[in-house]
């Protein structure tokens, strides 16, 4: 019986789809999707919680920088000795020639305290996006390492398929050999081409490990303490409806947190230049002050009390700085703004460039591929052309899978870099 048809239906296997890579359930596993990754990466990553109580500690500023100072008591022992009256010195206040108290409070000027607040609110506003973007930048990481891991995967399983391949092959190039319908170099190709086909194995193996670890420090924990499902399936990739340019562009300008950053920080650096002009005006201290003679009180003082701005020099040069720092926060907007638009535009660039290379694949090479093969092994098996044909077809099929998965791959990356600018799931 020949070999053939064990050959053509080991090749047809080769040639099929592209499955996804799965594991059984095993309850000490985690992860096998992206959103489960996500969702413990939310509630362990060390990082993320060190964003988070930053923003907590922002936020309890807001009501202190707008308090009054705290208000001040004094009190003065006047002739504590009690040389005028002839007595011993003491300290108590009803036992000295007189005692003085003074309780005051510190003013400030017409509008400083509503400025400080401001200030301290757009400082916890940062704060509670900069907490999103270390969230969306952890968020893309993963599902970056998940398709990179998915992709390692399936391309690992994918060459372990073509390896048994080329063991097929080889017994039949041996076969052949054998009853001298073929050379010897045939067996030698076969073996050859399957000797480096496990060579490249091991090496997408060991990338497939450094994923792995990768991945444990993206969750936040150290290897040796969880145990990982490999990854399942890749995200389905919105329709083209959902990928629209403008529309994409309006999102990332409402919902982008390096931009909010930006804009907190503008409007920080706005009110405390506002602050610095206003200091140009004084504080004033109000303060009461009750007299004790004995055992009663004789008099009541009312003060008041101002700071007198005299330093201008040092004061104008605080200006100059909030209207330099305000300069900066403007520009550093604009860049951003720019950056976030320029990498948008690459994503999406990126993102149609993979999803044709996946029709192309789909709808022409990898059938080709197919039937280059299978023509290519018809051939062989009658004598009409040597083995280097068959081998090349071999290649063909698995050049084709590869860019396959790794345009379906790119395509999460760039999905993945779509949502971190835009700051939300498509």
């Amino acid at each position: 019986m020949k070999p053939l048809p064990l050959l053509l239906a080991t090749a047809l296997a080769v040639a099929g789809g592209l499955p996804g890579v799965s594991t059984a359930a095993d309850e000490k596993l985690i992860g096998g999707s992206v959103d489960s990754l996500l969702v413990y990466a939310r509630e362990q990553h060390p990082e993320f919680a060190a964003a988070r109580f930053e923003a907590d500690a922002a936020a309890e500023r807001v009501g202190p920088a707008g308090a009054l100072p705290d208000p001040r008591f004094r009190i003065d022992l006047r002739d504590f000795t009690n040389e005028m009256s002839g007595g011993d010195p003491n300290l108590l206040p009803s036992r000295v020639g007189s005692a003085k108290y003074a309780l005051t409070q510190t003013l400030p000027w017409f509008g400083k305290q509503d400025l400080r607040r401001e200030a301290a609110t757009a400082g916890a506003n940062e704060a509670t996006s900069r907490v999103r973007a270390t969230w969306e930048d952890l968020a893309m990481r993963i599902k970056q390492t998940y398709a990179q891991h998915h992709v390692r995967l399936y391309t690992h399983r994918l060459m372990g398929e073509n390896v048994d391949l080329l063991q097929t092959l080889g017994a039949i190039a041996q076969t052949r050999y054998a009853t001298g319908a073929a050379p010897q170099q045939d067996v030698i190709a076969a073996q050859t081409e399957r000797a480096k086909l496990q060579s490249d194995q091991a090496m997408v193996e060991g990338e497939g490990t450094q994923f792995g670890v990768r991945m444990r420090n993206l969750l936040g924990f150290a290897p040796g303490q969880i145990k990982l499902r490999p990854p399942e399936s890749l995200r389905p990739i919105p329709p083209a409806a959902a990928l629209d340019f403008i529309a994409l562009e309006k999102r990332l300008l409402a919902n982008n947190p390096q931009l909010a950053m930006a804009t907190a920080r503008i409007t920080a650096a706005d009110k405390s230049r506002e602050l610095a002009y206003r200091n140009r005006y004084p504080d004033v201290t109000v303060g009461i002050s009750p007299t004790q003679v004995r055992s009663r009180l004789t008099q009541w003082d009312l003060s008041v009390e101002v700071n007198i701005p005299l330093q201008q020099d040092s004061r104008r040069a605080q200006e100059r700085e909030a209207e330099r720092t305000m300069d900066a926060a403007r520009l550093r907007h604009e860049a951003t703004l720019n950056q976030a638009l320029a990498d948008l535009g690459e994503a999406m660039a990126g993102l149609d460039a993979s999803r044709r290379v996946e029709t192309l694949v789909t709808t022409s090479l990898l059938p080709q591929a197919e039937l280059t093969l299978q023509s290519a092994l018809a051939a062989y098996e009658t004598g009409q052309v040597g083995f280097a044909p068959v081998i090349e077809a071999q290649r063909q099929i698995l050049r084709a899978k590869q860019d396959l998965i790794r345009a379906r791959g790119d395509q999460q990356m760039r999905l993945a870099e779509i949502e971190r600018l835009i700051g939300e799931e498509l």
